[in-house]
């Protein structure tokens, strides 16, 4: 390897962990302002404000997750479903959606979307996010 070539892998190293420290910082900053608004909403609705009753919920673009690379399966009990492995996919992109669906608590029974939203997205083992298509609504 030249010197050059030695450089560059250091350069992409340290852009990397530049990378992934502000993945983390954001992922940090956005759970403190969903936790702020939940803490400032019991505040609101304990001094009895009406605004407080009113809950805003923020969904990031859909896109976080269909960038990841996803995998059909059949279960019996749910039907077709998609997994994204973590060993599949760019590790950025992965812990960015993997930390929202921790944050939101996304689990099958409970699970993450938004309202123009194709699928809903959980967590259920560690290293795999599942997706599931949502029903059309009539």
């Amino acid at each position: 390897m030249t010197e050059q070539e030695k450089s560059r892998a250091d350069v992409r190293r340290i852009m990397d962990f530049e990378a992934s420290m502000l993945i983390i910082e954001r992922d940090v900053a956005q759970f403190k302002a969903n936790r702020i608004d939940e803490l400032l909403n019991e505040y609101g609705q304990a001094k009895g404000l009406a605004e407080a009753d009113k809950k805003t919920v923020s969904y990031v673009l859909e896109e976080t997750f269909t960038i990841l690379k996803f995998e059909t399966s059949k279960g019996e009990r749910l039907g077709e479903y998609e997994v994204a492995h973590k060993s599949s996919n760019l590790p950025d992109k992965w812990s960015h959606a993997y930390n929202i669906l921790r944050q939101n608590n996304a689990v099958i029974n409970s699970r993450y979307s938004g309202p123009t939203y194709h699928f809903s997205y959980w967590l259920y083992s560690e290293n795999k996010i599942y997706r599931q298509r949502l029903k059309a609504q009539g």
